[in-house]
């Protein structure tokens, strides 16, 4: 059979078509009015995207960009640093703590598991200065309470900042950023946006400015206090992806119409339409007797268990090689033990029903077993229908 190439990693995602056409012809100069009013355009809706009145910066990176410039702008050698970490990217908080001098604490919790709200508030102290944590593990696809845990960060007082990786998160998941009182939040460009990787940004508090005032630690590229002088004059620091901010400008008015033309409404339709395939996702793969691999499954993707005795390589290969369609295999020491399957962004209920459709003849090649095919996407049509109780009556219900 004819096959299409498909994504469902979480990151890089399936490119929205409209942001597609809109890099391949944008060819405006960076220090023109063409480009300033563009950028200030995607300056301004990304502030709805993210959901806050704080300033949002864009920048030429990838995600670990700005988390690198969170933690340089934030800290100074010898700041005490708590990093909450479950997964790949919690230890790459650790890691980049360590790089700029900071004394690193860490409260652990296993992969595919989340922290205890009790144990967060049992690690903070006055001497904590910042607060690192992920929205969503996406190594392990477990989702964090960000809520319970800003609670507690801003019940520690003014001097305490939390600092939320979102790459994964926003666009995936409700997160009120002023209403919890989060300092910073970190987004990508290739997850829910829907457009190539190369460009990373972030929402920054009054008290985090304030804070960069007195830091000490090196920066440069990604000094933000740099980024914010040259934003409020419509531009960047140094040269911009410029086909890339045509990109990510066609993407807001995508996510814009999703809402009838509130930008605010259409996230929260992104964000359940991910929440949406995520349950689809799940109850399609425990109908075949799969087993998740977190407690506290996220919305952009979820880590499924590889059946005993298989190495989930071997899964990842057959859906490339029967499929053309491109999963994940787990990271570092969680590879051979699951694989993840992502619905961030340009992601529907085809794209659902299809993945699971093709996991029930994937299961029976790997395994050698009798599979019930079928189960997987009946499992996920009901739950559809069940979503659409109320707003008509689906035939065959």
């Amino acid at each position: 059979m004819l096959r299409k190439n498909r994504l469902f990693t979480p990151g890089p995602t399936p490119l929205l078509p409209a942001a597609q056409m809109a890099m391949a012809s944008f060819t405006a100069h960076h220090r023109t009015a063409d480009f300033r009013n563009l950028f200030q355009r995607v300056l301004a809706d990304m502030k709805e995207f993210i959901g806050t009145k704080n300033e949002v910066l864009v920048l030429a990176s990838s995600g670990t960009g700005v988390m690198e410039a969170a933690v340089s702008n934030l800290t100074s050698p010898g700041d005490t640093a708590l990093v909450l970490t479950a997964g790949k990217f919690g230890e790459r908080w650790a890691e980049l703590a360590k790089a700029f001098g900071c004394h690193v604490e860490v409260l652990s919790a296993p992969y595919g598991e989340t922290f205890s709200l009790e144990d967060v508030r049992a690690r903070l102290n006055p001497y904590v200065r910042t607060v690192f944590v992920q929205a969503t593990e996406s190594s392990t696809g477990a989702r964090h309470d960000i809520e319970g845990i800003a609670k507690i960060v801003r019940a520690q007082g003014e001097e305490t900042l939390l600092v939320v990786d979102a790459i994964t998160g926003l666009g995936t998941t409700h997160l009120d950023v002023d209403g919890w009182g989060v300092d910073v939040i970190i987004g990508g460009s290739q997850k829910a946006l829907m457009i190539p990787p190369g460009l990373a940004y972030c929402a920054v508090s009054e008290r985090a400015w304030r804070r960069m005032e007195s830091t000490t630690s090196p920066r440069f590229y990604f000094d933000l206090r740099k980024e914010r002088k040259a934003a409020a004059k419509g531009e960047s620091a140094y040269t911009p992806p410029t086909s890339l901010f045509a990109a990510l400008g066609a993407a807001l008015e995508f996510i814009r119409g999703m809402g009838n033309g509130n930008l605010a409404k259409g996230r929260e339709a992104l964000v359940d339409n991910a929440e949406l395939c995520a349950v689809m996702t799940r109850v399609g793969a425990q109908a075949l007797g799969l087993k998740l691999y977190s407690s506290a499954p996220a919305a952009a993707l979820t880590a499924i268990r590889s059946p005993e005795g298989i190495d989930s390589g071997k899964i990842i290969k057959e859906f490339r090689e029967s499929f053309d369609a491109v999963v994940a295999n787990g990271q570092g020491e969680m590879k051979g033990q699951l694989f993840r399957i992502a619905h961030i962004g340009y992601y529907d209920y085809l794209d659902a029903i299809g993945i699971l459709g093709a996991l029930e003849h994937v299961l029976a090649a790997v395994t050698g077993k009798n599979v019930e095919y079928g189960a997987a996407v009946r499992a996920a049509q009901q739950t559809y229908a069940h979503s659409l109780s109320g707003k008509r009556q689906p035939v065959g219900a």
